[in-house]
């Protein structure tokens, strides 16, 4: 993969999670995103009984990341995932909220004296998006400050462990305005312009790849359950999104793609021949 590419990794609920018929359930997988090339790199089911923190490990082990940033949300900000990102020579910008218990609150904390003293350690960087009836801004601020990481509890156990990041969103609509604020840990060096970028591709993993399995392929409908058919099922509609997304000819949306893709033999044989 190209040096720098984001690649965010996030788990899905692949089938209708309100079938209960013959006590089979819904099934999770753990997939990893290619951002730039629009393309499904891996996935792994999550084991019964456990959850994303054992399956993130495992997708990482069949993976080349080398210089590329692997993304995860809170659930996958873990010491020893970020150790094996570091290991595979990449590097991670991890979400931290207050499942971390400690840490969450020492870095909200840095965040907060550092904004009295008018962020005089911290890059920033901001953006503005309208559209869709709202405009989004967003700021990021970072600090590699040598002072500060003292404060952090374990913070020398996080593998390379490089930035400090906080972004601030706010979303104003007509009838209102909301704020968020998220932190985040990286082993990136502390430039706000880059760490914004890979913290907002996270996010296309959720709106080009989850989103357009839910629409364009009915996944979340899919009731699926004998045996190993449902991980066979999401792996086949991952291939086929690759193949969907990757041809050119058609100006269409996914959707229609798939429905070409049935209709005419040549475009099928276009799509699977890419």
């Amino acid at each position: 993969m190209t040096a720098g590419q984001v690649v965010p990794i996030d788990g899905k609920n692949y089938g209708d999670p309100d079938d209960r018929s013959n006590d089979r359930q819904a099934i999770w997988m753990v997939s990893a995103w290619a951002a730039e090339n629009k393309l499904v790199l891996g996935q792994v089911k999550v084991d019964d009984k456990s959850n994303e923190i054992t399956a993130i490990p495992k997708l990482l082990q069949l993976l080349e990341l080398s210089g590329c940033i692997v993304t995860i949300d809170a659930m996958g900000c873990q010491k020893e995932i970020a150790a094996q990102i570091v290991a595979q020579e990449a590097d991670y910008v991890l979400a931290l909220k207050g499942n971390h218990s400690g840490v969450f609150e020492d870095v909200q904390e840095l965040f907060a004296y550092a904004a009295e003293t008018n962020y005089v350690d911290c890059d920033y960087h901001k953006t503005v998006d309208k559209g869709h009836g709202r405009i989004e801004i967003r700021e990021c601020w970072t600090t590699s400050a040598a002072d500060y990481f003292p404060f952090v509890r374990n913070a020398s156990a996080w593998a390379k462990l490089q930035t400090l990041a906080m972004v601030r969103t706010e979303r104003r609509q007509t009838d209102r305005v909301t704020v968020e604020v998220r932190y985040y840990l990286s082993s990136l060096e502390s430039k706000a312009d880059k760490l914004l970028h890979a913290i907002r591709t996270h996010w296309t993993i959720e709106n080009q790849l989850h989103w357009v399995l839910d629409v364009a392929f009915d996944e979340d409908q899919c009731r699926v359950r004998t045996e190993h058919a449902a991980q066979n099922f999401a792996i086949w509609r991952h291939w086929a999104l690759n193949l969907l997304k990757q041809e050119p000819s058609a100006k269409c949306g996914i959707q229609a793609k798939r429905k070409k893709a049935g209709w005419s033999t040549d475009y099928l044989l276009k799509v699977l021949l890419l």
